[in-house]
């Protein structure tokens, strides 16, 4: 190939790789092959090819049922954007003096797609081991900071997630009126809990993190035992702490 048809192709290719990961959406965040290459416009055996070498970079996940999902690489380098970069440095200080007041597992996460992602966690020897890695896409449905997300999120994509909730153990909300009735309460209340919804023997609650406009940026969660009936009580922590770190942002951002 000479130099001046590598430079017409390559384009094309980064253009044809671009409108695979286009696909996805908010509401579009499992898609089959066909569904990829509709979405797309491009023909199927093209966007097969390219969704192989996007899985073989992992870049897309393929689950079991032969779905396709955004894959951890890409969040890895999306972790390097201003926005994610600014929201962990600044909250970290305030993730580490919740952790020494409540020797609980602290857990931040933002809204992906129709997932919770977790960018930042603080554990000790003595927390309840959980898997809540940076990185890792849960429901937003089964966990404490999820339910923050989805209580504050934009109607179609609430809409999107109470029509597929599925469970996750045998504690998981699956019922949509049930689920709305408890998204209610947790803007009325301003704070979320979940108990073994996610994991087994494990509790969480969690509260809203603003931006300087007022809209959610972030939820901050602790991570407890399900012997914890007290979980309330790390209400006015959990909430000084996402003051600070609502604070930081807008100290950061304004200069």
């Amino acid at each position: 190939m000479t130099k001046a048809a590598a430079v017409v192709c390559g384009p094309s290719v980064a253009a044809r790789v671009l409108a695979v990961l286009s696909s996805f959406d908010e509401t579009h965040t499992a898609l089959t092959l066909s569904d990829i290459a509709r979405r797309s416009k491009l023909p199927l055996s093209t966007t097969h090819r390219l969704l192989a070498e996007l899985e073989r970079w992992q870049a897309v996940d393929r689950a079991e049922d032969g779905a396709y999902h955004i894959g951890r690489r890409l969040w890895q380098l999306g972790t390097l954007a201003p926005v994610q970069r600014e929201l962990r440095e600044v909250a970290l200080p305030a993730m580490q003096d919740l952790f020494v007041a409540t020797q609980e597992n602290v857990t931040l996460a933002v809204l992906s797609g129709t997932s919770a992602l977790y960018v930042e966690r603080i554990h000790g020897k003595a927390s309840v081991p959980v898997e809540s890695r940076p990185g890792r896409p849960l429901p937003l449905h089964a966990t404490g900071v999820g339910k923050v997300l989805l209580a504050h999120a934009q109607p179609g994509l609430v809409d999107a997630c109470l029509s597929k909730l599925t469970k996750v153990t045998s504690f998981t909300i699956v019922d949509r009126e049930r689920m709305c009735c408890e998204l209610a309460a947790v803007r009325r209340n301003g704070y979320a809990r979940s108990f073994e919804e996610m994991t087994p023997g494990v509790a969480a609650i969690a509260v809203p993190i603003f931006d300087p406009e007022g809209r959610v940026l972030a939820a901050l969660g602790l991570v407890t035992r399900i012997l914890r009936k007290d979980l309330v009580k790390f209400v006015p922590a959990l909430r000084v702490a996402a003051a600070t770190i609502s604070r930081n942002v807008s100290h950061h951002r304004a200069g």
